[in-house]
């Protein structure tokens, strides 16, 4: 075998509740992830070294270095199994870079699983999950795919049963945001308001909209504690988002740490319409229409 292509879906958070800030630096998260059919591509070929090359849009804003998820990925796998492994990877990118829709982790989940088949490891999903929480807490979730709440940083997840197919539509802004900026700026906000932190907790009615595939109970309960923070770094969105309200969005929410912003649509011509006016409306650099759920990381 000389080359193997995954593909990796992206993301979006329906749930994200942050907690109190932790003595190790990150918080506990209550985070439930909803994978949907934007995909990246990887491809894994044979090679001496570890290197890796990216195509499309986004293609000139992702590192070619050590600072590649995929990369890191790569050698950690290698390292796991106690061989110098080489791979050449290829990355076509769909998911914006810095969107808040799990990009990095996706192409990083994709690596794990095409190094896996390339080097003929044969190592089943638990461990490729191990190793997939130690490089990231989006990570895990690009393996697993569908839909899933994930505790402690996020890497610790239970699949939830969901019911039907949701329409989305993706609201993709110009640049990205950092998510360590923003996890930082609502933990400023916080202490600046001084708002009592609690513990985070799943949301019932929540669970109850996704088990029931009911859209429009889910537009109406749509949570994302980093959204105040991500709209005082970025004050625009504040307009995406009101722009797709009055477009009759069921649902509006920023996508995890953002910029991207999600809007939830009754149907699938909901969702072409709602794409369409969004990218007319000049509040977005592109809109995409797109259904969840989605299966993780998958061989081709």
């Amino acid at each position: 075998m000389s080359s193997v292509t995954v593909r990796v879906p992206a993301k979006v958070n329906v749930q994200l509740s942050v907690g109190p800030l932790r003595d190790d630096g990150y918080h506990d998260l209550v985070n439930v992830f909803h994978a949907v059919s934007i995909f990246d591509e990887v491809e894994a070929r044979e090679s001496e070294l570890v290197k890796v090359g990216v195509e499309g849009e986004w293609a000139d804003q992702v590192p070619l270095d050590d600072g590649n998820l995929a990369i890191q990925a790569a050698r950690a796998l290698a390292k796991h199994a106690g061989r110098g492994y080489g791979v050449e990877l290829v990355i076509r990118k769909a998911i914006p870079v810095a969107g808040g829709m799990a990009g990095g982790s996706a192409d990083a989940a994709g690596a794990l699983v095409a190094c896996n088949e390339l080097w003929g490891l044969g190592l089943p999903p638990e461990d490729l999950m191990e190793i997939a929480a130690d490089l990231g807490s989006d990570v895990p979730f690009s393996l697993l795919g569908g839909t899933a709440v994930g505790t402690g940083r996020g890497e610790q997840l239970t699949g939830l049963e969901t019911n039907g197919t949701f329409h989305w539509v993706f609201a993709i802004a110009d640049g990205g945001l950092s998510t360590a900026k923003v996890y930082a700026e609502c933990d400023r906000l916080r202490e600046a308001t001084g708002e009592a932190v609690g513990w985070p907790q799943v949301s019932e009615p929540l669970l109850t909209a996704l088990r029931t595939g009911d859209a429009h109970a889910l537009g109406a309960v749509l949570t994302n504690d980093l959204q105040p923070a991500a709209l005082m770094l970025r004050r625009s969105l504040a307009r995406t988002l009101e722009t797709g309200r009055e477009l009759g969005a069921l649902g509006a929410i920023v996508s995890g740490s953002g910029p991207t912003c999600a809007f939830l649509a009754a149907d699938a011509g909901h969702a072409r319409d709602l794409a369409i006016s969004l990218t007319a409306s000049a509040v977005c650099h592109t809109a995409a229409p797109t259904t969840g759920p989605a299966p993780g990381a998958h061989l081709i």
